[in-house]
């Protein structure tokens, strides 16, 4: 099936409240352009430089997520641009979003990336510290950036009882979360879901799910 044919599959089977970003770290312009031409506009990148190439020869209706796990570093590359950073997992690292963004007079979206996973090689921090960071006086002098939800990754096994359960360990964190309300934090977001999961995250309360080889294909 084409780009066109599996995005229109995946959008006939995601309720309307559900958000699709199509993941499409490794693929060429190309096909991203083949995605837009079908009407997709959210695309997710796990790699800054990568994400800066498409977004500087791409239309600029596109919103650009960044999906990958982040370094400080590298912030500074796509502050003018980026619509919602899924991987925060650190003060540290918000500061300096937040820091980036002034120096573009903007406001970047952020999720606090939870680990959920029994897996060591994912990234992301425990409950107890995204709330610890979210109720600090050091967070709430952050201007430049809004928490608007959380992400998180299931463990990748095929015991659908074990990721269901840890979606759901998600969504009760986010419905813990859900009372903390300032200036910079509103939550919304559930990020949860992807190609091999996103059925079963999307029954346990996601409302952002990330695809991309149901759409693009294996990874190049």
């Amino acid at each position: 099936m084409s780009i066109k044919d599996n995005l229109s599959t995946i959008n006939s089977q995601l309720p309307q409240e559900v958000t699709l970003v199509a993941v499409s770290k490794t693929k060429p312009i190309s096909e991203l352009m083949e995605a837009y031409n079908a009407g997709q506009r959210i695309l997710g990148e796990n790699k800054v430089q990568e994400m800066v190439e498409k977004y500087e020869t791409m239309p600029k209706d596109i919103q650009w997520h960044m999906i990958g796990h982040l370094q400080r570093n590298k912030v500074k590359y796509m502050a003018k641009f980026v619509n919602l950073i899924h991987t925060v997992d650190s003060l540290k690292l918000l500061k300096e979003i937040n820091k980036q963004a002034k120096n573009y007079d903007r406001v970047i979206n952020c999720l606090l990336q939870i680990k959920i996973a029994e897996e060591d090689s994912k990234f992301g921090m425990s409950a107890k510290e995204a709330k610890e960071i979210m109720t600090s006086e050091s967070f709430s002098e952050l201007k430049n950036i809004c928490i608007t939800g959380i992400m998180g990754m299931a463990t990748f096994t095929d015991d659908e009882t074990q990721v269901r359960q840890e979606f759901k360990r998600l969504k009760s964190f986010f419905e813990e979360f859900k009372t903390i309300e300032s200036n910079n934090c509103q939550l919304k977001i559930v990020s949860m879901g992807m190609s091999g999961d996103y059925e079963i995250a999307i029954k346990e309360g996601s409302n952002m799910v990330r695809i991309g080889s149901r759409i693009f294909g294996a990874r190049d």
